[in-house]
């Protein structure tokens, strides 16, 4: 416990130092896209998936934001469960092209993609099609771990790269025997998201804009006063499962 408490703040001291340029870049092309009408469109698969539902419909978390999940394709799609359910099926070449077809995505939309490895197919194909059709990228990836995969990568592709410093594999305490344990990108993953949700808030004081945030909706009129935000956007933010 106490060797992964001390990756843990080493994790975390190292990208408030090291990554904070890169997280006010991204926060820039956020509230740019945000101030344009835009939705903040947020993808990960596997355990990536955490880091995407911290960007989405969150209390203290901006309201123009959704999140793409391979899931999709059985709440909005024709897929069943089973098309679904192996873990592996983030690898399927074809995958991220179904996805966006089911989302009401505009030009103005910003995308944050998560991957620790930063090489699986559907987070690639997201990517790739993100950038093709002119959207600001920004890409929250392991440096280390990416570097060592072959292949087309996610962080080949974004504008901005935030670097989430977990190792290679993402488990970061080794065992007598090896065996590693506790990852740690989800960790840093989460602290990346806030930060993101904070440096975009600040930018909106400074343009002396309220920032579009959520209530909770676990407190009185919180449930009125996310509708009202929320009404612009109709279906292009779905809050249906998050």
């Amino acid at each position: 416990m106490n060797a992964y408490a001390e990756v843990a703040r080493t994790a975390v001291d190292r990208l408030l130092t090291e990554e904070r340029d890169a997280i006010a870049r991204a926060g820039e092309l956020i509230f740019t896209a945000l101030r344009a009408g835009g939705v903040l469109q947020a993808f990960g698969t596997g355990h990536s998936r955490s880091v995407a539902l911290e960007l989405v419909g969150r209390a203290g978390g901006l309201v123009p934001a959704n999140q793409l999940g391979i899931r999709d394709l059985v709440y909005y799609g024709d897929a069943t469960p089973d098309e679904i359910l192996d873990p592996k099926v983030e690898r399927v070449p074809g995958l991220a092209g179904r996805i966006w077809e089911l989302a009401d995505i505009r030009p103005q939309d910003v995308f944050v993609v998560i991957s620790n490895s930063g090489g699986n197919a559907a987070v690639v194909e997201l990517a790739r099609l993100a950038v093709d059709h002119g959207h600001p990228l920004i890409a929250i990836t392991s440096r280390a771990h990416t570097s060592r995969v072959s292949g087309p990568k996610l962080a080949d592709l974004a504008a901005v790269v935030i670097d989430n410093g977990a190792p290679y594999g993402d488990a970061a305490v080794e065992l007598p025997d090896g065996t590693t344990i506790c990852p740690v990108s989800n960790l840093t993953g989460v602290l990346i998201a806030q930060l993101l949700v904070a440096d975009v808030a600040g930018r909106y004081l400074t343009a002396g804009a309220h920032p579009p945030v959520f209530r909770s909706a676990n407190t009185p009129g919180g449930d009125a006063y996310n509708a009202t935000l929320l009404d612009p956007y109709g279906e292009r933010v779905r809050l249906g499962d998050a």
